[in-house]
């Protein structure tokens, strides 16, 4: 009968470690598998990532374009359409932003723009904010805390 204390792998399945420079006796002695002299002999040597036998590589052939600015700012944009459906008088952060799902990460900078009409008095504290929505904003009496 076949239990857990019996079992064994089927014949041929498993294959022992191959332990290479352990003399010459053990098959792998001596240059222990690497060959006769040569680059891939030598100790640390090997191709580098990229090398292609000496032909000019293809990150060298391509054309380089184009810059990333490692210091952009990414805003998302708000408009002042968007914030009609805030109560008058409100608050209106980051957070608030995120609750009303008109911002979707939490990482990014929040600029708002003059793109529709505001009916009703805001208070807002964002982190940038463009002259014609401030001019909107506080043409209903909203304020804009910096």
């Amino acid at each position: 009968m076949l239990t857990l204390s019996n079992l064994s792998p089927q014949p041929g399945s498993r294959k022992p470690r191959k332990r290479v420079g352990r003399g010459l006796g053990s098959g792998h002695g001596k240059t222990a598998t690497r060959g006769h002299k040569g680059h891939k002999a030598r100790s640390g040597g090997g191709i580098k990532l990229g090398f292609e036998g000496g032909q000019m590589p293809l990150q060298r052939r391509l054309p380089k374009r184009g810059f990333n600015n490692i210091f952009k700012k990414v805003y998302a944009i708000v408009n002042v359409q968007d914030l009609e459906r805030f109560a008058a008088d409100t608050r209106i952060d980051r957070e608030a932003l995120i609750a009303a799902g008109l911002v979707s990460k939490s990482d990014d900078l929040v600029k708002v723009l003059g793109n529709g009409e505001l009916k009703h008095a805001l208070t807002l504290a964002v982190d940038k904010v463009s002259g014609s929505a401030r001019q909107k904003i506080e043409a209903v009496g909203g304020r804009i805390e910096e």
